[in-house]
């Protein structure tokens, strides 16, 4: 990181999951799977999903005002709120207008949407500092959330096994030197765009009687193939993150990943030749909650103390698109 530019890191975090709790057990009455077969699988036990009247908003809204008071602000001390997301309220307006909205905010800060997948919440974390760094804004809310529910297939045992709701929210301030956000790598194979996909919704393939009877407007993923790409750009891109620092993999406390699948996040610390006791792993009560789940593992991080003054962490997340992105942190 440029000396020049104003350090920043995390001031406060957040975040808020739906009270319902959707067990392997009750998934088991539902499509043709057990709790052996996902829990061996993906690790999953168990995920949270939205109320009937819940939308992601609500979430998302909860997990900036917690984030808020942790970071000891009010409200009007935000300059710019970012939601990453791919499951919004509506296609218009942007989430994260509506949070403004909910929030109550007095002060007509810029809001905006921004969609990486589960790359989200790094790609919006990316973008929130530069703005601090460069002297633009003061405070910076970014909130990955996530309503996965309202998108996938409870007949297709697949995908319906692994998706959640939830929220984080983390808010972004100038910090001391030597501490925030020290190196980060953020990347993108367009190629793989067909491997984790909603087909209708868009312009592409618009929502008709036509692609609702054929299930498009639902989550697809060839799992074989994102397996094979997330357990080779996990290590990759973290490596490539740690070059701008100087550091190697061993000198990281913790890495705090997406949670998709707890097996690639074995593969990928025997390629770093880190103890997977230096990975952060809540996907067992959460399941995959896209944006979501980095900030969801670091606010479970920071509870356990795992996270305290000095503590040096890597983020890294992998999603559709093929999205990817790693970067590197010294609370």
């Amino acid at each position: 990181m440029s000396s020049s530019r104003i350090p920043v890191g995390f001031k406060g975090l957040g975040t808020c999951v739906p009270d319902r709790v959707l067990t392997n057990y009750d998934l088991e009455k539902m499509v043709d799977t057990s709790d052996d077969w996902i829990t061996i699988r993906t690790g999953i036990r168990e995920r949270r999903i939205l109320a009937s009247d819940q939308s992601n908003s609500d979430l998302a809204t909860e997990a900036a005002r917690s984030a808020l008071t942790d970071a000891g602000l009010q409200v009007d001390d935000l300059d710019l709120i970012i939601c990453c997301t791919f499951t919004p309220d509506h296609p218009l307006p942007a989430t994260a207008c509506i949070v403004q909205k909910k929030l109550g905010m007095r002060k007509p800060v810029p809001a905006f949407d921004l969609e990486a997948a589960c790359s989200g919440f790094i790609y919006g974390c990316s973008v929130g500092a530069s703005f601090i760094q460069n002297g633009v804004y003061r405070h910076v809310l970014v909130v990955g959330s996530e309503a996965l529910s309202r998108w996938t297939d409870y007949k297709d045992r697949n995908t319906c096994v692994l998706f959640g709701d939830g929220a984080g929210a983390a808010i972004l301030s100038r910090v001391d030197e030597g501490h925030g956000l020290l190196g980060q790598r953020l990347g993108a194979d367009g190629s793989g765009k067909d491997l984790l996909m909603i087909p209708a919704g868009g312009s592409t393939q618009p929502v008709t009687c036509e692609t609702v009877e054929e299930l498009s407007p639902f989550i697809r993923m060839n799992g074989n193939e994102v397996y094979k790409f997330a357990t080779r750009i996990i290590p990759a891109v973290i490596e490539e993150a740690l070059e701008e620092t100087g550091m190697a993999p061993d000198d990281l406390d913790l890495i705090i990943p997406h949670q998709a699948n707890v097996r690639i996040l074995e593969v990928a610390a025997r390629k770093l030749g880190v103890p997977m006791s230096r990975f952060v792993v809540n996907i067992e009560k959460f399941g995959n909650t896209s944006a979501a789940t980095v900030p969801l593992a670091m606010m479970d991080a920071r509870t356990d103390k795992r996270i305290v003054d000095g503590t040096t962490f890597a983020l890294v997340a992998f999603g559709g698109g093929l999205t990817y992105g790693a970067s590197i942190w010294r609370w």
